[in-house]
């Protein structure tokens, strides 16, 4: 069964920086899509990036555009969130999600929360002013 596990949440000022990891166990890694959602307070879950399971497309929500990068690696069953210049309107809770994918679409990510089956926990991230 797949798992999914956030980490390197955590409160920072405004301008910063955090990485987020996601580890993934329970099946091959490499055949699976990656996407991270966040969701604020009294907020619906919204889009943040996803990359594909080949880690050779990748896309970004324009909010973040920028300011953050997605990565997979396949060898350590992890996909990482960099997040820059960070600011408050980024404090969330953070998810990670996985989907699976067929070999003919391979190439591409997916940027709606209802593609994924498996998620995580979640890792809050509190940016302050």
């Amino acid at each position: 069964q797949v798992q999914l596990v956030e980490s390197g949440g955590g409160l920072m000022q405004a301008g910063g920086s955090l990485r987020l990891s996601c580890a993934f166990s329970g099946h091959q890694f490499s055949t699976y899509a990656m996407g991270w959602f966040r969701q604020a307070p009294g907020k619906a879950r919204e889009f943040v990036s996803a990359i594909s399971s080949t880690g050779s497309s990748a896309a970004l929500a324009d909010s973040v555009k920028g300011r953050f990068t997605i990565s997979k690696d396949n060898a350590k069953n992890t996909v990482y969130l960099q997040m820059n210049s960070l600011k408050p309107e980024d404090t969330a809770v953070y998810y990670c999600a996985a989907r699976l994918s067929r070999l003919s679409n391979s190439g591409n990510y997916f940027v709606a929360s209802a593609e994924y089956g498996y998620w995580g926990q979640g890792t809050q991230v509190t940016v302050s002013s």
